[in-house]
């Protein structure tokens, strides 16, 4: 079964790589029950999963729009990327990008996850399929760095539960004719923890604005209240502007973005020293930052 692997370790051309991937979705089918990273080590089909990834990232690469999708993990579906969307490769389907991401996770493989990755978060932006497909994927595989974006995402679109029984609405993952997501209801339930706990953070940052350390030379040639009470004054007014309170309540990332471009534009004339003024924008960089990494978490179950 592996003896078919290493042959393919000379070819580096598209024609070639096909064939590798049609044989590693066999045989990771075949072997996932032996534990797969075991395997990878074992028999060197990291560099298989170097190959794939590499191949996927080429502007011009057929190979996502060529293969064949046989492999145990496709998803019923299979439609088109949104028209206009210029991805680094051609993902032809539903399908097969669902077989990627789910062999790079069971694989292990961190390069071929994060490429996948980057990829479905381009597309969930402009397709409720896509946003549903990249949230179940990351509850049904743990996916961390997937779940926070793909749950923030679905947050901000309608959606129903559908009851058991229930023949009055679509499927979960289709969208019915009110044009509302259906979704089941464990996941309902992060999306509601998931609200509640982004807003409870946003309350709290708006009304304490990050810290920072003021300039050693703040106290001794400028007045450092006055240099404090601008920033916190700045921080009260711009959290609260037309701008940032347009944004959804729970778009803590969107609403720090948006200070931080009003922070930009604040000019010269203020009383902060100039060292603090960027230690100031430095903070609030800093928690969209731990906010992003955070994000996830926000999602779980209680």
């Amino acid at each position: 079964m592996w003896s078919r692997i290493w042959p393919h370790k000379a070819y580096r051309h598209r024609s070639s790589v096909e064939q590798v991937l049609h044989d590693l979705f066999r045989d990771v089918r075949r072997t996932r029950a032996f534990g797969c990273s075991m395997l990878i080590t074992l028999f060197g089909l990291s560099w298989a999963l170097d190959t794939i990834q590499e191949t996927i990232s080429l502007k011009a690469s057929p190979l996502l729009t060529t293969m064949p999708i046989g492999f145990a993990f496709d998803s019923p579906k299979s439609t088109p990327p949104p028209e206009g969307l210029t991805l680094p490769a051609a993902i032809g389907n539903v399908g097969l990008l669902t077989n990627l991401i789910r062999l790079a996770a069971h694989c292990e493989h961190e390069r071929l996850l994060n490429t996948m990755v980057s990829f479905i978060r381009q597309l969930m932006a402009s397709s409720l399929e896509y946003a549903y497909l990249a949230m179940s994927l990351s509850d049904e595989l743990d996916i961390r760095i997937l779940r926070g974006s793909a749950y923030l995402e679905i947050m901000q679109k309608p959606v129903v539960v559908r009851r058991n029984g229930d023949t009055t609405l679509p499927e979960e993952g289709e969208v019915d004719s009110e044009g509302r997501l259906v979704i089941n209801a464990e996941q309902r339930l992060r999306i509601l923890s998931g609200y509640y706990r982004l807003t409870r953070a946003w309350e709290d940052l708006r009304g304490n604005p990050p810290p920072f350390d003021h300039s050693p030379s703040c106290g001794a040639t400028w007045h450092q209240h006055g240099c404090t009470q601008s920033w916190l004054e700045f921080w009260r007014d711009k959290t609260k502007s037309d701008a940032v309170l347009a944004l959804g309540l729970a778009d803590v990332i969107g609403r720090l973005r948006q200070v931080a471009k009003d922070y930009d534009r604040w000019g010269s004339a203020t009383y902060m020293h100039h060292d603090c003024r960027l230690a100031a924008r430095r903070s609030i960089l800093e928690t969209v930052k731990q906010v992003e990494e955070e994000l996830p978490d926000y999602f779980l179950p209680e």
